[in-house]
C-alpha cells in the first residue's frame, strides 16, 4: 500500500495590519476504511495562543485558532503522512438500479440509510440550476444500474467542459459553470453532485489531494501539487463509491481524500474572517510525494 508525504502552505499577506484573525483550517486528513493518517502536524505564524482540533458534524478534522496580535502575514503549513488502501471494486459492480436505490433511501430504516439520506438534499453551493434536469434522464432511468450512470455521467462532465484554473472561483455557481463550460475540479464535482441529488440519489463532495506524475525525465516539483475535488455516490449493497469527473475515473491510491460534506462550503481548506487587513494575496503551494521516492 502507498505512502505519502503531503505539505499543504497557505500565505496571506495584507497590506494593511490584520488587528483581529479567527479561522479554521479542514487539512487533517481522514483515517477510514481505505486510508490511514499516520502523522500529522499543523504550524501557524505567528503562532496563535492556542489551536482547537475537533470533529466538525460530518466526522472531519477541523483546527481552529484565534490571532489577536496585529500582523500583516498569516503561514499555514500542514504536514501529514498517509497510507491509502482504496476499497476495490468487485468483480460483479453493484446491481442496484437508480430506481431501488431512490426507494432503499426513502424507505429503509438502518443506520446506513439515514446516514446516506442527508446528502440527498441540495446545499448552498451545490444548488439544482437550470437544464440540470436534462442532465438526469439519460444516466439514472429507473430501471438502469446506478454504477453505469455514474460512469457515463463522469465520461460526459470530463468529456464536455474543459479545466481551466482561470476560469472560476470558489464562489462560482454550477449554473455559472454550466454556462462558461470550464472550471477547476470544485465546478466538475459540484456539477455531479447537483446531478445525483437531482436524480434521487445521495451524493457527497470530498476534497483531498491527488497525486500527479512529472513529466517524464523530470523530477516532482515543490509545490507543484493542488487540492483536488471528487464526489461519492451511496449505492446499497456497497456503500460509497467514489469517483473523480474532472479525470473520468474511479479513485484509487492516487486520491486522498482530507474532508467529506454536502459541498465545498462545509470543506474548505481555510476559511476564517479578519479585521482589517485592506486588500490580500494568496500563495498556496501542495506536494503530494511517496515516501522513498
Amino acid at each position: 500500500m502507498p505512502v505519502y508525504a503531503i505539505h499543504h502552505l497557505t500565505n496571506y499577506r495584507y497590506s494593511e495590519p490584520v488587528s483581529l484573525s479567527h479561522q479554521a483550517a479542514h487539512l487533517e486528513p481522514l483515517t477510514s476504511d481505505t486510508q490511514e493518517c499516520l502523522h500529522f502536524a499543523l504550524t501557524v505564524r505567528p503562532r496563535p495562543a492556542e489551536i482547537i482540533r475537533r470533529a466538525d458534524y460530518f466526522g472531519n478534522w477541523v483546527h481552529y485558532f484565534t490571532l489577536t496580535e496585529p500582523h500583516q502575514e498569516l503561514t499555514i503549513e500542514a504536514s501529514s503522512r498517509v497510507t491509502v488502501t482504496p476499497a476495490p471494486m468487485p468483480a460483479k459492480p453493484p446491481a442496484a438500479t437508480s430506481g431501488e436505490t431512490r426507494a432503499w433511501l426513502n424507505e429503509a430504516v438502518e443506520p446506513a440509510a439515514h446516514q446516506a439520506r442527508q446528502f440527498l438534499y441540495q446545499s448552498p453551493k451545490a444548488m439544482a440550476q437550470a437544464g440540470v434536469a436534462d442532465w438526469v434522464r439519460p444516466f439514472f432511468p429507473t430501471g438502469a444500474p446506478v454504477v453505469e450512470g455514474v460512469m457515463a455521467l463522469s465520461a460526459r462532465i470530463h468529456g464536455q467542459f474543459v479545466f481551466d484554473p482561470t476560469a472560476t472561483t470558489p464562489a462560482t455557481t454550477v449554473e455559472e459553470f454550466l454556462r462558461l463550460g470550464r472550471g477547476v475540479c470544485q465546478d466538475f464535482a459540484h456539477l455531479a453532485v447537483v446531478v445525483l441529488r437531482s436524480a434521487g440519489l445521495a451524493a457527497r463532495y470530498v476534497s483531498g489531494y491527488l497525486l500527479t506524475a512529472p513529466p517524464a525525465g523530470q523530477s516532482r516539483l515543490i509545490g507543484s501539487d493542488a487540492s483536488h475535488a471528487w464526489v461519492s455516490v451511496y449505492m446499497p449493497g456497497h456503500g460509497w463509491l467514489d469517483f473523480d469527473p474532472t479525470n473520468d475515473c474511479l479513485c484509487d491510491e492516487r486520491h486522498i481524500a482530507v474532508a467529506r460534506g454536502r459541498d465545498f462550503g462545509d470543506v474548505s481548506p481555510v476559511r476564517g474572517t479578519v479585521t482589517g487587513g485592506g486588500r490580500h494575496a494568496l500563495q498556496l503551494g501542495v506536494t503530494v510525494s511517496p515516501v522513498g521516492q
